[in-house]
């Protein structure tokens, strides 16, 4: 099962990662599990947004289009 956390949710861009990221899993046919989160160091993450995939950091302050969460996920 992959496992999906976004960083930052609760802000403008976060709020629109985590729809972006919600349309891409309707369409990926994966089992996953979508967390959001407020913010963590314990990823080191110094730009919100974040979104990341597996425990890897694969994007840091920036709105990724469903193409490119899809593109990860997969």
């Amino acid at each position: 099962m992959t496992q999906i956390k976004i960083i930052g949710a609760n802000c403008s861009n976060g709020m629109k990662l985590k729809k972006m990221t919600e349309r891409a899993l309707e369409e990926v046919e994966k089992e996953v599990t979508l967390e959001c989160m407020d913010h963590s160091k314990q990823y080191g993450i110094s730009n919100i947004p974040a979104l990341i995939i597996d425990e890897e950091i694969v994007s840091e302050g920036k709105v990724l289009t469903v193409r490119e969460i899809k593109k990860l996920i997969a």
